[in-house]
């Protein structure tokens, strides 16, 4: 074995050992839209003394963690992003009221002496006076009212706070407090001063205030001395409260104040069965994908094809141990981009067989010594390297701009169609490799090189050499019918418009399912009575109700709950996801930089990578395939959401990848021979590239057909969107994409190149012009 082979079975075995190793020692990270649970978004506004930046958004994320962990919820996770956000995941939480109600407010605990009892209608909402004092309402007499003094101590010096059960009552809880060291002394001052006051006088009494509203203002005891106070350092909030009541205090206590107030711009709530079933069916989608693609190559390609299917199963495994190793978070479009980045994988090996097949038979036909098995393969293998690349840096451009672009669960799908990108080629053009040289040079598979499958002309490329093809020559025709369909698309964004989601537009989309089904036209009738009927509501899934609206609180919500009840008896909620209308104006805004980004991208990419005539062809056929995929949901009154976007994006890197490949080939045949006219330079490239477009693509559909069938209601427009992307996708590139190029070539020609030999011409003994051996290197060339 050479070095090469040898170099490439080391590495691929250290990456499957070690993939094996992280696999079977460590467990992926679910995201709440899997595993279930509430993801609520806040986001920090100015005070009149404290402005929202990062400093203080960073204190108020650790005063809020502290509140969460004082909730007892297992696992949360809270963390900052940007200036001003802060993302709280809470999972198994179910009923966002008061997750939300607790970790939003300010809690500003303070304690006050009293100086006075009145009657004052007036309260002032609690705003003190020029001294300090401050009028507040007594929680223990009915329309009496407190005159407090100024504040004497703040939640600052609270130490601890927990919640116990007071033994002096039945059922009662209290707040226990412990203060910290200087604060203890503060607390037996007041006290102390309290303590001087006739038993009974309003004097007596301290006030315990939290964000304006007295919690408790108890008397002290009659066995406080006057001017000593209560020591120790600690004190009781009592109040009558029950559990939950008491642990919230406790926690909203301890957590303190927030340096700043916050806003609830986003909040998604998903059941815990939701996501459950939705892993259960992307893994069902998955495997038969994986199967029917597994066996439409083993068909195609025999030997090489079972050989390329264990590499798949192998990209599987690698790719959960990188997401694993990176720790990153999967979610249910990171499901999505996981299995779809095993088509990316097909498409590798299919481009390195299509090309070792085109090389066995070229030099069967001149009866060269290169018709071994061993030199088309390897041939193959380095002359797909070119478009391989070329083809996976634009999707891992479109993948990269939704990580920064998107947000929530979409941002995971960017990550692991990232993964999935970069270990497809892994196993493409290292695993596949090494299990190929090793199989070829067994004397069984030498003896028999039909078992291969590259030694076989193949059904496309049988059909085309049947007939004499001249796609290219009716260009024309083929942009006449791009801009009809064009115009069609453009017609159903106009007439009928998108509906855009509760992401686009803010607002509140809520999912219920009930335990009696209940017809759309009833649960419509329920809504309008319950105070909401301007309501959407619409039939979801399998016989589930949703609800969308434009505002709708987390107490509205319950109360539209609870009237659905008594139609449909148990009802839950599968799906929650509330919007602020300035984030939905800024996920648009998102949403039209992150398309517009992709285009100039991939403009500049290909403009590096090819001529600007082929880089302008390739990105008008990318807009042409958005386009229409946009035009059809729109016909098709599909909703239009950030997972759409993802499938968008995706669209935007399929299209361009098999571009790319056509372009790949157009540029090594021109080098070959720069003198040929262009259009039939195109036409050749077009056919000779047929054959990998038809089988990348039918592998493709095969996966994204099992997503569409079995990965649910969540993921079957991403799946109808996709379908879409790749058919549009394999057409574009021939019928759109080669004949702008021909026509943009015609008008601007490129300097005439140097030829380069072929491989045959290598075999047979001839020599470049510098007298050299040449070897053909098309894809290092520019059109």
């Amino acid at each position: 074995m050479s070095r090469a082979p040898m170099w490439r079975a080391i590495v691929a075995l250290g990456v499957i050992a070690a993939s094996l190793f992280l696999a079977l020692t460590q467990t992926a990270r679910l995201g709440l839209d899997l595993r279930g649970g509430t993801q609520i978004v806040l986001e920090t506004r100015d005070s009149p003394v404290v402005d929202a930046d990062a400093e203080s958004t960073q204190r108020a994320l650790e005063v809020l963690r502290q509140r969460v962990d004082a909730l007892g919820v297992s696992e949360p996770s809270l963390y900052r992003s940007g200036q001003q956000r802060i993302f709280v995941e809470l999972p198994g939480v179910q009923d966002p009221r008061e997750a939300a109600e607790v970790i939003g407010r300010t809690a500003q605990l303070t304690v006050h002496p009293v100086k006075g009892a009145t009657d004052a209608r007036d309260t002032g909402k609690g705003e003190p006076a020029k001294d300090g004092s401050r009028v507040i309402a007594d929680p223990d007499q009915k329309g009496a009212y407190l005159e407090l003094g100024p504040t004497a101590l703040t939640g600052e010096g609270v130490k601890d706070a927990e919640a116990v059960l007071d033994q002096r009552t039945t059922s009662g809880w209290m707040v226990d407090l412990s203060f910290r060291k200087q604060a203890g002394k503060d607390w037996a001052r007041i006290t102390g001063a309290a303590a001087c006051a006739p038993q009974g006088a309003p004097e007596r009494r301290v006030a315990i205030v939290l964000d304006g509203r007295i919690l408790s203002a108890p008397g002290v005891d009659a066995k406080v001395a006057c001017g000593v106070g209560i020591s120790g350092g600690s004190t009781q909030i009592t109040g009558g409260f029950g559990r939950e009541e008491a642990r919230e205090l406790a926690a909203l206590v301890k957590g303190g104040a927030l340096p700043v107030p916050v806003e609830v711009v986003e909040q998604r709530t998903v059941g815990p069965t939701l996501g459950a079933d939705a892993i259960a069916a992307s893994t069902q989608a998955a495997i038969i994908g994986v199967a029917l693609t597994g066996l439409f190559i083993l068909v195609v390609y025999r030997l090489l094809g079972a050989l390329a299917t264990l590499a798949l199963a192998l990209y599987g495994l690698i790719s959960y141990a990188a997401l694993v190793a990176l720790g990153a978070t999967l979610t249910l479009p990171g499901l999505a981009g996981f299995v779809l980045a095993i088509g990316m994988a097909v498409d590798a090996n299919v481009l390195v067989f299509e090309r070792a097949r085109e090389e066995y038979l070229g030099a069967r036909a001149l009866k060269s010594a290169s018709a071994r098995l061993d030199r088309p393969l390897r041939t193959g293998f380095d002359k797909a390297w070119s478009a391989v690349v070329d083809s996976n840096v634009t999707t891992l451009l479109a993948a990269g701009l939704l990580f920064f672009f998107a947000t929530g669960p979409v941002k995971g799908f960017g990550v692991t169609l990232s993964i999935g990108v970069l270990v497809s080629m892994v196993s493409a053009l290292v695993i596949t490799r090494v299990l190929a040289d090793f199989a070829i040079r067994r004397r069984f598979v030498r003896d028999r090189p039909g078992l291969t499958g590259i030694t076989s002309t193949g059904r496309v490329r049988a059909w085309l050499a049947r007939r004499e093809l001249r796609l290219v020559h009716h260009r024309r025709r083929w942009l006449g019918v791009s801009a009809l369909l064009v115009a069609v698309a453009v017609a159903g964004i106009g007439l009928r418009g998108l509906d855009f989601g509760v992401e686009f537009t803010g607002g509140r989309l809520v999912e219920y399912s009930t335990s009696r089904p209940v017809d759309v036209d009833a649960a419509r009738t329920v809504v309008a009575d319950a105070g909401f009927p301007r309501a959407v509501v619409q039939e979801s899934g399998d016989g589930d109700i949703s609800v969308r609206t434009g505002e709708l609180s987390n107490d509205q919500q319950h109360t539209i709950r609870t009237a659905l009840a008594k139609e449909g008896g148990e009802v839950t909620v599968e799906r929650d996801e509330l919007i602020g209308p300035s984030l939905g104006e800024e996920l648009r805004r998102h949403a039209l930089i992150a398309l517009g980004v992709a285009v100039a991208a991939q403009l500049i990419y290909l403009s590096v990578r090819f001529r600007w005539t082929f880089a302008a062809a390739a990105v008008s056929a990318m807009v042409h395939d958005v386009l229409l995929v946009v035009g059809l949901f729109a016909w098709l009154g599909r909703p239009v959401d950030s997972v759409f976007l993802a499938a968008l994006l995706t669209v935007v890197g399929y299209s361009v990848n098999d571009t790319v490949v056509v372009f790949d080939r157009v540029r090594e045949v021109r080098r070959r021979d720069p003198a040929a006219d262009l259009e039939s330079t195109a036409n050749r490239a077009v056919v000779q590239t047929l054959p990998r477009t038809v089988n990348t693509g039918t592998g493709a559909l095969f996966i994204l057909a099992a997503l569409a069938v079995l990965g649910g209601d969540s993921l079957a427009d991403f799946s109808v969107a996709l379908i879409a992307g790749v058919v549009i996708g394999m057409a574009s590139s021939v019928f759109t994409a080669v004949p702008i190029a021909v026509q943009l070539e015609s008008s601007h020609p490129a300097p005439p190149a140097r030829p380069e030999r072929s491989e045959h011409d290598e075999d047979s003994g001839a020599r470049g012009p510098l007298g050299r051996r040449g070897r053909a290197r098309g894809s290092g060339a520019v059109v």
